[in-house]
């Protein structure tokens, strides 16, 4: 007969609650470095459909374990993949949604559900081993020849329907002054691309407008342009990872020295939320129409329900 688990009492769902506050506060503080900063946009990079506390909670715990994440899934989800967790390994802590039922004045249970959040656990690839005699899922998303080829060039009409859905007029320019591949005049409402650039350098420069295009549509961000085009630059880093083609976070400038008089940690938490919006308006964009990431707890980082136990025995 299973165990009947222990009710926690209140002093105790109070610390846990403590506990895990403070393990997300230590997640964003590593955004205050440089390295930090660039180690959560790689994370967030390759687990686009994590929320964005749990890509910071990733990216902390597989830092301090020496893991540099790539396709992160529950222990279940990696059997259904055709591998199992190592034994011994530790999951990565992070919070998955579920749906409990309420009750009544009278302790009846009734057809409302209340979205909450548990503390669960997945695991790198890294962390796990192919089942003996499975053949294991592809994990490895459709690859390119990167910038400068062609590879992503079916990428561009999903892309010209999002600027027609942000009410921007899109111009394939033969020249554009200063030498620019492209840019955004959001007073004209008007995005222009280089037209002689190569399919997947127009990709990445329309993204990059794109995202110009988008953040002037949030009010009172009263942002510098420096710091604007930090969170452009990262926003596109990460929704051409997305795509299936990289480009270099190295170049990526960092955000904690254009904090100023404000906190900086609440400038780089700010900051990277933004991010994760403006990548997702991206991707939700450019993803293909069959393909509902949200559904299951797979390698591209769909929801977590269900999917993880605690660790490895």
């Amino acid at each position: 007969m299973a165990r009947k688990r222990r009710q926690l009492t209140d002093t105790e769902r109070e610390e846990r609650r403590r506990k895990d506050r403070e393990r997300l506060e230590q997640a964003t503080a590593e955004l205050l470095t440089s390295e930090g900063w660039r180690r959560w946009l790689r994370t967030r990079s390759v687990l686009h459909g994590y929320s964005l506390q749990n890509t910071l909670l990733i990216a902390q715990q597989a830092h301090a374990r020496g893991i540099e994440p790539t396709y992160v899934a529950g222990f279940k989800a990696w059997l259904r993949l055709g591998r199992a967790v190592s034994k011994g390994e530790r999951g990565l802590k992070i919070w998955a949604p579920m749906r409990v039922k309420t009750r009544d004045r009278d302790g009846e249970d009734t057809d409302e559900r209340q979205l909450r959040f548990r503390v669960t656990t997945v695991f790198d690839v890294s962390q796990t081993t192919p089942v003996a005699g499975v053949e294991p899922a592809p994990l490895s998303p459709p690859g390119g020849d990167g910038v400068g080829g062609d590879s992503h060039a079916h990428l561009l009409p999903a892309l010209e329907r999002l600027a027609t859905d942000t009410a921007y007029t899109l111009t394939w320019a033969q020249d554009i002054p200063g030498g620019a591949k492209g840019r955004c005049h959001r007073a004209r409402r008007t995005v222009e691309v280089l037209a002689g650039l190569a399919a997947n350098d127009r990709v990445q420069v329309l993204i990059h407008e794109l995202c110009h295009a988008l953040l002037g549509e949030r009010e009172g961000l009263g942002f510098s342009y420096a710091l604007e085009e930090i969170v452009v630059e990262s926003a596109t880093f990460v929704a051409c990872s997305a795509a299936g083609f990289a480009t270099d976070v190295e170049s990526v400038p960092y955000v904690a020295g254009w904090a100023g008089d404000q906190d900086p940690l609440q400038v780089v938490a700010h900051t990277a939320a933004l991010i994760d919006e403006l990548a997702r308006l991206i991707e939700d964009a450019i993803a293909p129409a069959d393909i509902d990431e949200h559904d299951e707890p797979d390698v591209r980082g769909g929801q977590t329900t269900g999917a993880a136990e605690s660790s490895a025995a």
